[in-house]
């Protein structure tokens, strides 16, 4: 690319940008003042670097627009753009410029080599970004599974003495690690003496999931607290007897409400109902 193109690029880079805006507009690559701050910084980095690095992308001007891109492209897809969306946004630069490109040159193969140097540079900065992008989508969904996992494991103060987990959902390694935490974490809270693990909401029962569940009630014993396990609906009961989980020593109820009437059996409490004189 020849000096006097770059030079063209920097001196219209304000009509670069408004090009730019009004193609990120047409696809939907957009997202209002956000987006326009990001669109001026990004635009007077890459400028600035074809200037003093020509198409050197090892240079440390390029490095500066790479690392502004990632941080941009990760941001973008915490903020729930698109990969569609995403690609747009240097697709549309690159569009932009070329179009200011063909305005300046008028020379059929300088503009070649000029467009021929730009689109290598923004195709490769496309995957850089792509890549960027695909990391902030896994921090979104890997934040949002460990929140599911907490809400999806609450520790409730049933009596004073007594806890209930209500597991809903599949067992498996990692959240038992969240169900043993918050379970023992909540014993020593409460001083809970009784921890009630109901696995109604668990769709199936197999070896794996057992394990899971005598863990459980090996930590909450170490503890101090004794553990009961309830909601073992029929068809649980006939896999555990098929696959030979032996639960010897495990307090298993088929309902929450069982479970919670042998607690208060342990703790030597009587529920009376009050008869209500007129």
């Amino acid at each position: 690319m020849q000096n006097n193109v770059l030079t063209g690029l920097k001196e219209h880079e304000n009509k670069l940008l408004t090009a730019w805006s009004q193609l990120m507009a047409e696809n939907g690559a957009a997202d209002g003042v956000t987006e326009e701050e990001e669109s001026k910084e990004f635009t007077a980095f890459f400028l600035d670097a074809l200037q003093h690095a020509g198409g050197n992308v090892e240079s440390q001007e390029f490095e500066k627009v790479h690392d502004l891109l990632i941080g941009i492209s990760s941001s973008r897809g915490r903020r729930g753009f698109s990969p569609r969306e995403n690609a747009q946004y240097l697709l549309t630069f690159k569009e932009a410029a070329s179009r200011i490109v063909s305005e300046l040159e008028s020379d059929p193969v300088k503009l070649y080599e000029a467009n021929l140097q730009l689109t290598t540079l923004l195709d490769n900065m496309t995957i850089l970004t792509f890549e960027a992008y695909m990391k902030g989508r896994e921090d979104v969904i890997a934040r949002q599974v460990d929140e599911i996992s907490e809400i999806s494991t609450p520790v409730i103060r049933v009596w004073d003495g007594v806890v209930a987990l209500p597991i809903i959902g599949t067992l498996d390694s990692s959240r038992t690690q969240v169900v043993m935490e918050n379970l023992l974490q909540q014993i020593v809270d409460t001083g809970s003496s009784i921890a009630i693990l109901d696995i109604s909401g668990v769709p199936a029962v197999d070896s794996l999931v057992a394990q899971h569940l005598i863990k459980t009630v090996s930590a909450t014993r170490l503890m101090g607290a004794e553990c009961i396990i309830s909601g073992i609906r029929p068809e649980i009961a006939q896999t555990v007897v098929h696959l030979g989980i032996d639960l010897t020593g495990i307090i298993t109820k088929a309902s929450l409400a069982s479970a919670l009437q042998t607690a208060f059996e342990m703790l030597q409490l009587t529920v009376v109902k009050r008869k209500i004189t007129q």
